[in-house]
């Protein structure tokens, strides 16, 4: 049996680098989710609010291995990025720490067993050397949001679906090459961000929704004991008061050829039972094509999609994209529970 390491560089994906002595701290006062907590080898999910609660970012954050200055990275859609990194230095003021974006790389990475000897013959280049050492050693099985720092960069376990090969992103020098690797398509991997119930802010959807109609507080990205942040008070009173009637839900819609997933984002939904006025908002898309050797994927070319929903329709809508007459959107499920609150 084959072991084939799958590479999928994510130019859509930036870091920041958080470093001086209070970066902890400093983060700790500005995302949804406990940073001074963070220990070695662990990284969270969290989420960067306005002061009514909306969220301007949603990011994964873990401390550096072996740094002089203490030092934290931010995963973060590159599109954002920027102006992320410009909002949370206006709030620096007399704070130990310098915030910018990086140039480093981002990849994505999976082992997958059984691959074709074609694919299995990839592993002998020599720029795969260094990535399959690397890799030989990290758990087969990582619970999410896993660091393990390596010579090759910082390994941080994505979320996944039951039975899929454990996935990492790569946080790694800006020289690493990747165009001998053996690489699979970018919106397999954003179809899998998808599948695993994982959302990402971008610049078409900042400002518009809580972290909890994005799931945050399902998907561990959300501490309700850390103290305050921006946005805090409107987060907790929607959790306590149980007034969290909207979620983000998974669907696919199939026949789409015409459909460019890139725009989707932000684009309305509606029920065709009641087409008045929309019923939510797409959060993230990507687009499998028909020639997918994905068994599991649909034979024609299908959109994945991550939407907000109220969860009273959940059941019993008739979910259609951009229009009421508009393309089906078919519910899937996520791999976690969607409830209230």
């Amino acid at each position: 049996m084959s072991t084939c390491l799958y590479v999928v560089p994510l130019s859509d994906l930036s870091i920041i680098e958080v470093t001086g002595t209070d970066a902890a701290t400093f983060l700790h006062g500005q995302l949804s989710h406990d940073i001074i907590g963070l220990a070695p080898g662990q990284a969270h999910l969290a989420g960067y609010c306005t002061a009514k609660g909306r969220l301007l970012g949603s990011m994964v954050v873990w401390p550096v291995s072996g740094t002089e200055v203490p030092t934290l990275r931010v995963l973060i859609k590159a599109d954002i990025a920027e102006t992320v990194a410009k909002r949370l230095s206006k709030f620096v003021l007399r704070a130990k720490v310098k915030i910018s974006v990086t140039g480093m790389t981002v990849l994505g990475i999976s082992l997958a067993k059984d691959v074709s000897q074609t694919q299995a013959d990839n592993l002998q280049h020599p720029s795969t050397a260094l990535l399959l050492e690397q890799a030989a050693g990290l758990p087969e099985n990582p619970a999410p949001w896993t660091v393990v720092p390596t010579d090759a960069g910082d390994w941080i376990a994505a979320g996944r679906t039951q039975g899929e090969p454990a996935r990492w992103w790569l946080a790694t020098a800006a020289s690493t090459e990747t165009d001998n690797l053996p690489q699979t398509d970018h919106a397999a991997w954003q179809v899998a961000d998808i599948a695993a119930g994982l959302p990402w802010v971008q610049a078409a959807i900042q400002d518009v929704f809580i972290p909890q109609t994005l799931n945050l507080d399902l998907i561990d990205g959300v501490s309700f004991t850390k103290g305050c942040y921006p946005g805090q008070e409107v987060v907790a009173r929607s959790h306590y008061r149980g007034t969290v009637k909207r979620r983000m839900a998974y669907g696919v819609v199939q026949d789409a050829a015409n459909l460019q997933a890139s725009t989707l984002s932000g684009t309305d939904t509606f029920d065709a039972n009641n087409p008045k006025a929309p019923v939510g908002r797409i959060v993230n898309a990507a687009k499998v094509a028909a020639n997918s050797q994905n068994s599991e994927q649909p034979a024609s070319d299908a959109v994945h999609v991550l939407m907000e929903v109220q969860l009273a329709d959940l059941e019993q809508a008739d979910f259609r994209l951009g229009s009421a007459d508009g393309p089906v959107i078919k519910p899937r499920n996520l791999p976690y529970a969607v409830v209230a609150a």
